[in-house]
């Protein structure tokens, strides 16, 4: 594995990341969940349940879990791009579509433990996975230009 993919490939994962969950966001948190999200509020962190929640509180464990699972993302994609063919961004697609699947399918767990409405969970799964896909494809853009 090598520190450029890594640092580089993970910081350009991350930053699409960030940069897509703000748009989506507006469609599915902030739109499509926002009635459930306040039906199922004894679920959510104090920082989200003050009128007006304080997003700025959790900014900075968002950014931090954010920016570790980015890394730690680019790093196992270095381990499997070699099994995937096409272009860089096309391989990093194809590894963000598997990071979907397994997302949707640990979400189906959880769906089996916590009682939160199937929709919710639904929802996430799909943001996931349109979330995993164009990140990869960035994350593989990136790789690609480092060898």
């Amino acid at each position: 594995m090598k520190w450029k993919i890594v640092l580089f490939g993970g910081l350009g994962h991350y930053f699409a990341l960030f940069v897509l969950s703000m748009l989506t966001a507006m469609v599915t948190h902030e739109g499509m969940l926002k009635d459930l999200y306040q039906a199922t509020a004894a679920f959510w962190r104090p920082e989200l349940r003050s009128d007006p929640p304080d997003m700025a509180a959790l900014m900075p464990l968002w950014i931090g879990v954010g920016l570790v699972g980015s890394l730690i993302t680019a790093g196992i994609y270095d381990l499997f791009r070699s099994a995937l063919r096409g272009p860089g961004w096309r391989r990093g697609l194809l590894f963000g579509i598997a990071l979907g699947v397994l997302y949707a399918a640990l979400y189906a767990g959880m769906y089996g433990v916590f009682a939160l409405p199937a929709f919710l969970w639904l929802v996430w799964a799909v943001e996931g996975l349109v979330l995993a896909a164009a990140a990869g494809a960035v994350l593989g853009f990136i790789v690609d230009r480092l060898d």
